[in-house]
């Protein structure tokens, strides 16, 4: 059988409290909900209960979750658990998802809503090819410690030149 490539259908991040989170992206970023903030609890008899302990095992009690959406149908599944912990450094060096990326051409204008919602420009809006392409990008946090980058233009424009 041929592999072909899989499109992307959703990511999922743990946020201290997904009511504020669901609204700070929904006001940044234009993503709207597709379920509001729901409370989940640990019960084997619901599917969902059981999806839950299938993946987190027993004892986790409960937590609230919210799904979203962004402008190219992506979903964001936005989690809140009781001990939520943000991490005091970033941790680049751990395997996990180490960061998300957002598109907008208007690179400048996203990051000062960024920072203006509670959130932090972590570095200069740098240019990949100074002087030759207008290909931007700058990593940036969200009010909750969520670290992730804005690039001006697409993912396969920036890249398809090949080497830096």
């Amino acid at each position: 059988m041929k592999t072909y490539p899989r499109t992307f259908s959703h990511i999922g991040i743990s946020v201290p409290d997904v009511d504020k989170a669901a609204k700070f992206y929904g006001d940044v970023m234009g993503w709207y909900p597709i379920m509001e903030p729901t409370v989940i609890t640990e019960e084997s008899d619901t599917p969902i209960g059981q999806m839950c302990i299938d993946v987190f095992g027993k004892g986790w009690g409960s937590f609230k979750i919210a799904h979203m959406s962004t402008g190219d149908r992506i979903g964001v599944e936005m989690f809140e658990f009781k001990n939520n912990q943000t991490p005091k450094e970033f941790e680049y060096w751990r395997t996990s998802t180490f960061h998300f990326c957002v598109q907008d051409p208007d690179i400048e204008g996203l990051v000062k809503k960024i920072v203006e919602h509670g959130g932090k420009q972590r570095m200069p809006i740098r240019e990949y090819y100074p002087g030759e392409k207008p290909y931007r990008m700058c990593y940036v946090e969200d009010p909750f410690g969520l670290i992730f980058e804005v690039y001006s233009h697409s993912y396969e424009l920036t890249y398809s030149r090949g080497a830096y």
